[in-house]
Parts: structure tokens; C-alpha cells; sequence
């Protein structure tokens, strides 16, 4: 008997050895993810949205072309002074501002002043061998991702007939014809890209345009017409950054924004309003979009940089120039809390926030008002943090090879006060509610793409894939 269970100890014991010796340090990591993917997969298959929700996106379209940064600054060295500037006036602005953001890490979008300079950055462009088409614009991306999930859609966008045939089946368009699309000049760089030993901490783009058409959002009038026979369940709001620098008449920016607002208020209570942030660097611009399209809002979307500007703007009455690509989970958690206590006030006149979704490389969050009719908040975090890593890696089946983790062993609810939280390989998904505050809270690792296809598009595709499950 003594000497059965020795045989049967020393098995064990060299099992535990072989085991040890097999999952080495890269394939450990390997087998963590293998079983973050399982679990994150298992959840997503219990919530499949077999309705059809009507959703409603505004507003513009245009053609992305992406191409390789590298080919851009081609010959040119890394800018003794890299900074930020409101728009692109020269090829010197341009050189210094991809810098300034490429050594960060983040994401950036910026006009283009001058048509010829315009012109010529595009047939810079052109000449990529990488270089490839896509359809562009926030409100197109979601209508698209909208469709794919199984939604019936109106888009509110100018496109001409060509741009209209990259659609998906699904969706109807409100807006009219165009003869020329505007077009987005999508510069992309890879995670650890060196740039005269300059590396880039992450994959992400620089964004560039000389739009005409979408700054005016001229597809409104039509969208109006079509919104009461649509009916939709929920009205989505983006593209506004394309007012960023635009050289309106006196007063024309607030006069098209102010008919935005009045679209939304028109909008029965039984119709939820999502605003999709992006990225701003014009104060006044985001100062009136905070005090007319923003209170008219049930739900935010935005990434780790648009959070801390509007976080910035409500609590210090400034816009921030650039914030942590990745930051920690504590300190997003505060700033959501802060955003959701100021934005949740019934003031008579307003639609009180009760949804916040935060995209970032590492993670999802996501903060719903207990009571509030937003569902399913711990599914729409899994299917964000899933899309993340599809869109980006242009590739359906998420892959343990392809990914990675890089959200912590464990974190803090709170930068001061808060609970530590595990993370736990086989429940990745962490939900709590906090009474205080009257809300849920869903957190869910995302499994970042180790072979970056496409980065823009990326925070459209997850929002819309969170909405879609939570209407």
C-alpha cells in the first residue's frame, strides 16, 4: 500500500516536473491568454442579439487611405522639438506633431490648412505600396459594425455612389449624393516601431485631412427628414471633431451645432442618445459640444485620451494636451465617477448620462445607472474587448498567438479607498456595483493584437459592438 502511493507520488512528481519545464516563461504567458480567450468567447455566446434594434448613426462619410508613416517622413529625422499644434499649417508642424504623438503613443487628428500642401501629401501618399482604401468616417464605421451585429440601420452621410457600395447590407442612407468623398489620410505606425531610436510604445495613427463636406455636416437636414419614419430605438451621435480648425463664418460652427441639439431633444425619451467623443484639440470647440450635445446625451463613448480632456474641461474648465495610452484602472475609474456624478443631474432641460463606455488598449469599462434601461453591461464590455482585438487584427478568430495581455495581475477600484481586484484567468470579466453612487461596473481585459492590421476605425468598432448588446 505504502509503496503504491510512493510510485504514485513520484508520477505526480514528475508530471509536475515535466509540466514545469514545458510551460516556460513564453508559454505560460501563452496558456494565460488560451484561457482568458476561452472564458472571454464562452460569455460572448451566451448573449447573442437575436433582435433587430433600429439604429440611427450620424453623421458624414468619407475614403480612409492608410498608409505606412514611415513612407510619409521618408528620409526625415525624428524633430528636435516634437509638439502639438491645432492644425497642420506645413510640412514642419506635420513632422513635429507625428513625432510628439508617435513617442507617446497616441492617437491624433488634425486638419490640414493649406489645399496644396493637401495635395501634395496625398500624392505622397499614393506613392505607398502599402497604401490601401478604406470606408472612413465615425458615423459609416458604426453604422457598418451596427449591420454586422444583426441591426437595422439609417446612416445620416453624403457619399457618393462608389463610397455607398463599400456599405453593408443593413444599412439605409439619409443624406444624398456627393461626386467627390472626403478623404482621411490614415498615418500608422507599429507597436515598437523605431524612428531614429525613438520607439513607439504602441500601435496606433495619426490622422490627417482637409475635409469640406463633413465640418458643415451637411447630410443633417436630410437625416431629420428620415428619423420619424425610422423610429429607431437608439440615435447615435459622432463626427463632430470634424468642426476641429474647420475656417467657418462668424458663428456657423455653433449655428449647425445647435441644430445637432435640437435633433436630439426631438428624439422621443423612449429613444436612447449615444455621443461618441474623439479627438479635440480646439477648447472652444469641445466647450460647446459639452454645454449643447453633451447634456442631451444618455450615453458617452471615448477612449483614454478623450476621457481626462473631458474630465479636464468639466472639472478645470480646460482641454488637455495629452493624457497616459495606457492608463491605470483606479485612476479611469475616478474620472468616470466624476464625469458620471456632474453629467447624471436632471436639470429639466437635459437627458441625464446614465452610460459611459472607456475603450483602452488594455481594458474595458463600462458604467451603467442601476435602473437604467442599459442591459446586458457585462456582455457589452466581453464584445468590446473581442471586436478590439478583431478589428485590429483583421481577423475573426481571435488567435493565442496573435495576442496578448497587458492589464495588470490586479487593480484598484479607486485611487484612494478603493478594493483590490484579482485578475482571475478563468473569470476575466469583473462586475460590481457601487450603492453610493447608484451604478455597475464592468471591467474586461482586452486582448491586444501582437500583429497590428488597422488601429483607425478601432474605437467605433468597439462602441458600436457594446451599444448593440445593451439596447
Amino acid at each position: 500500500m505504502i509503496e503504491s502511493a510512493s510510485k504514485y507520488l513520484s508520477l505526480v512528481a514528475l508530471l509536475v516536473g515535466l509540466a514545469l519545464v514545458w510551460l516556460r516563461p513564453g508559454q505560460e504567458d501563452l496558456l494565460k491568454v488560451d484561457t482568458v480567450i476561452s472564458s472571454l468567447l464562452k460569455y460572448e455566446a451566451k448573449y447573442v442579439e437575436e433582435n433587430q434594434p433600429r439604429i440611427a448613426v450620424g453623421y458624414g462619410a468619407c475614403k480612409d487611405l492608410f498608409v505606412t508613416g514611415s513612407h510619409m517622413l521618408a528620409n526625415v529625422s525624428f524633430p528636435a522639438n516634437p509638439d502639438n499644434f491645432m492644425g497642420v499649417g506645413d510640412e514642419d508642424q506635420l513632422v513635429r506633431m507625428y513625432g510628439f504623438f508617435f513617442k507617446a503613443g497616441a492617437a491624433a487628428e488634425r486638419f490640414v490648412h493649406g489645399q496644396e500642401l493637401w495635395k501634395e501629401l496625398l500624392e505622397t501618399g499614393l506613392k505607398d505600396t502599402e497604401h490601401r482604401w478604406g470606408l472612413g468616417g465615425n458615423a459609416p464605421v458604426m453604422a457598418a459594425r451596427f449591420a454586422r451585429e444583426g441591426a437595422k440601420v439609417l446612416l445620416g452621410a453624403k457619399l457618393s455612389p462608389g463610397l455607398a457600395e463599400w456599405l453593408p447590407e443593413g444599412v439605409e442612407v439619409a443624406g444624398g449624393d456627393i461626386e467627390s468623398d472626403d478623404v482621411h489620410l490614415i498615418m500608422e505606425y507599429k507597436r515598437n516601431e523605431e524612428w531614429d531610436g525613438v520607439v513607439s510604445p504602441r500601435a496606433n495613427r495619426f490622422i490627417i485631412h482637409h475635409d469640406l463636406n463633413n465640418p458643415m455636416v451637411s447630410s443633417l437636414e436630410q437625416f431629420r427628414q428620415a428619423l420619424p419614419l425610422f423610429n429607431p430605438q437608439l440615435l447615435v451621435v459622432g463626427g463632430l471633431q470634424m468642426m476641429d480648425n474647420f475656417p467657418f463664418r462668424e458663428g456657423e460652427r455653433l449655428e449647425r451645432i445647435l441644430l445637432i441639439r435640437d435633433q436630439m431633444v426631438a428624439m422621443d425619451q423612449d429613444t436612447r442618445v449615444h455621443f461618441e467623443m474623439a479627438s479635440f484639440v480646439d477648447e472652444s470647440l469641445l466647450a460647446e459640444l459639452t454645454e449643447h450635445i453633451i447634456p442631451q446625451a444618455d450615453s458617452l463613448g471615448m477612449n483614454e485620451q478623450e476621457l481626462p480632456n473631458l474630465h479636464s474641461l468639466l472639472t478645470k474648465g480646460e482641454v488637455t494636451t495629452m493624457a497616459d495610452s495606457n492608463p491605470r484602472i483606479a485612476e479611469v475609474l475616478d474620472q468616470m465617477r466624476e464625469v458620471y456624478s456632474i453629467l447624471s443631474v436632471d436639470k429639466g432641460t437635459n437627458r441625464p448620462v446614465t452610460r459611459i463606455h472607456l475603450h483602452t488598449l488594455a481594458y474595458q469599462a463600462i458604467l451603467t445607472a442601476k435602473g437604467s434601461p442599459w442591459k446586458n453591461t457585462g456582455a457589452a464590455a466581453v464584445k468590446s474587448s473581442l471586436t478590439a482585438h478583431r478589428h485590429v487584427c483583421a481577423d475573426k478568430e481571435v488567435k493565442p498567438e496573435k495576442s496578448f495581455l497587458i492589464m495588470d495581475d490586479s487593480f484598484s477600484t479607486s485611487k484612494e479607498g478603493g478594493r483590490r481586484v484579482p485578475f482571475i484567468n478563468t473569470r476575466p470579466l469583473t462586475c460590481w456595483e457601487e450603492e453610493d453612487l447608484g451604478v455597475n461596473i464592468c471591467i474586461a481585459p482586452v486582448l491586444v493584437c501582437a500583429q497590428a492590421v488597422q488601429t483607425a476605425g478601432g474605437g467605433d468598432n468597439i462602441s458600436a459592438a457594446g451599444l448593440v448588446v445593451q439596447i
